[in-house]
């Protein structure tokens, strides 16, 4: 059991003041410094801010593949059904079957873990994903229900809305589907189709939601539903993303979240940076730091139904915490502006899963052994698994030296870091 304190950090958590102090975790939670025996104490000589680690609250765990797939210049979808056709045609999509569905998956755990993300929504159903979800370095939620999306055309996952929504409700978890992704009839009509089935409350995790109407939003809002915004790449599809503004303004739950890299962004931290200027740019104002990082921490656990356990630094919760190199003096800009190369520590339940190797003394100075070194910029690091065997078996399988961006290493640098050279 890990019993140690991160001393003289910036602490960072929602609905609370930015302050310099120390953050105690025993075992899987945060506890108060004092009240940990603390065999371990780590100065961050108020160099570093801590905050709660990340959540996306939309992901494709199997389609983080680069390139995106999208429309052909200058025109646009109307719902996703003719991008399917397109993505299963493309290039991307057959080098990307010379990879198993256990090497997708693990590209994605690394492409959250590597830009500070230790919760995250998959895209698919319990029967596609279940096998798998155990072997990821971070935490990919197992207690949700969900249909793919309430229109006629949708993949039909799940026991039917109804039933998904029941057991929702019974178990305190998310209903999560897509909604009004499109703008044909059927989907632009997903919230009063809810409505009538009885299924829309606060359990409700709406992803996208491009085509809400303004009577939409407000019955959203009323219900205490949550959306999971996916700017990039609703923008990449569709030419157009949800009304966030005014959803804001309601008072709607509003979370992030990448969508697939097939379609948006690199990783979360490039989706926060995305989101924001998409927002200046529709709106001609800015949207506070403060409010995005809200967004991935305490909203998403809070769309989750897990608010009780992760989303704050708070005594009792469990330990997810995201520890970054402090470039700016104000903590939340600091997250937005944040790449992956400034992460210096990322804990998941009290476990460090990634970090600098001044952080090893967590581990009595040895790197446990499922863990390797790979080489971040000049920095070497410790990362749970081994991401660089990885990398490397995937340019194996598809034949030449492939570049993912959510990947920040070589993995013959990363060896070469392993051996101490």
């Amino acid at each position: 059991m890990f019993e140690y304190v991160l001393e003289n950090g910036v602490i960072v958590s929602p609905g609370k003041k930015a302050h310099t102090g120390d953050l105690g975790v025993k075992g899987e939670k945060i506890v108060s410094p004092g009240g940990s025996a603390a065999g371990v104490k780590i100065n961050l000589k108020e160099k570093s801010f801590v905050y709660p680690s990340l959540i996306n609250t939309h992901d494709h765990l199997q389609g983080n593949y680069r390139p995106p797939v999208g429309p052909k210049k200058g025109h646009f979808y109307l719902t996703w059904l003719p991008w399917d056709k397109d993505l299963k045609s493309s290039k991307t999509f057959e080098e990307r079957s010379n990879l198993s569905r256990e090497n997708l998956y693990a590209l994605s755990g690394y492409k959250c873990l590597f830009s500070g993300v230790t919760t995250v929504n998959d895209h698919f159903p319990h029967n596609f994903n279940c096998n798998i979800i155990p072997t990821l370095p971070i935490r990919v939620i197992q207690e949700y229900c969900l249909a793919h999306e309430c229109v006629s055309y949708d993949l039909n996952w799940g026991d039917g809305i109804l039933v998904e929504f029941k057991k929702a409700v019974e178990n305190s978890w998310p209903f999560i589907t897509h909604l009004s992704e499109g703008f044909e009839k059927e989907a632009m009509n997903s919230i009063d189709r809810l409505i009538e089935l009885n299924v829309l409350d606060k359990h409700c995790l709406f992803i996208h939601c491009i085509a809400f109407s303004d009577d939409d939003i407000k019955k959203v809002a009323k219900a205490g539903a949550s959306i999971s915004w996916c700017g990039f790449s609703n923008m990449f599809m569709f030419n157009v993303t949800a009304k966030i503004r005014k959803m804001l303004k309601a008072g709607v739950n509003v979370t992030i979240g990448t969508d697939s890299s097939a379609t948006g962004s690199a990783n979360l931290l490039a989706e926060i940076k995305y989101d924001r200027e998409l927002y200046r740019t529709l709106y001609g104002e800015d949207i506070p730091a403060v409010k995005l990082f809200e967004m991935v921490t305490i909203n998403s656990a809070k769309a989750l139904w897990m608010d009780k356990r992760i989303g704050t630094l708070e005594e009792g919760k469990l330990g997810d915490i995201l520890v970054l190199k402090a470039k700016n003096d104000c903590p939340y800009e600091n997250l937005v502006d944040a790449g992956m190369k400034d992460i210096e520590l990322l804990i998941l339940q009290g476990t460090p899963i990634y970090g600098e190797m001044r952080f090893l003394d967590i581990f009595n100075g040895k790197l446990p052994s499922d863990y390797t070194q790979i080489k971040v910029g000049k920095k070497e690091m410790f990362v749970k698994g081994d991401p660089a065997g990885l990398f490397k078996e995937v340019r194996e399988k598809v034949g030449f030296k492939k570049e993912l961006d959510y990947l920040p290493f070589e993995p013959d640098a990363s060896a070469e870091a392993r051996e101490g050279k």
